[in-house]
């Protein structure tokens, strides 16, 4: 029950802070890290957590933003990085670039919480 508690914490607290603060764009992994620690769980738990949160999160919203302007801007984008035209492969990499993120923050409060 923690672990899905966990997942919607840092997935809302995350939305929540990127769209009401200025913040930089990493003020997710703050987020991530708070939940971490209010939250106690096995430090493998509280990255896969924080990993799926965000990887839930910015997925969603990359292929929001990505279904709305027609795949336009994925497309150059994938075409200019990985020489393919294929706009669902960068929203994948983007969801797992903030999973990542989000995954190792939740981690190092799980493990600040340890001690």
């Amino acid at each position: 029950m923690k672990f899905l508690v966990s997942i919607l914490l840092t997935a809302l607290l995350s939305f929540a802070v990127g769209l009401f603060t200025v913040l930089p764009w990493w003020s997710f992994a703050i987020a991530a890290f708070i939940v971490a620690l209010a939250i106690h769980q096995k430090p493998w738990k509280a990255f896969f957590a924080g990993f799926l949160a965000l990887f839930i999160l910015w997925g969603l919203m990359a292929a929001y933003i990505d279904f709305q302007n027609d795949h336009i801007l994925a497309t150059k984008i994938s075409k200019l990085f990985i020489k393919v035209e294929n706009s669902m492969l960068i929203v994948l990499i983007t969801a797992l670039i903030g999973g990542l993120i989000a995954g190792f923050a939740a981690l190092s409060g799980s493990y600040l919480r340890k001690r």
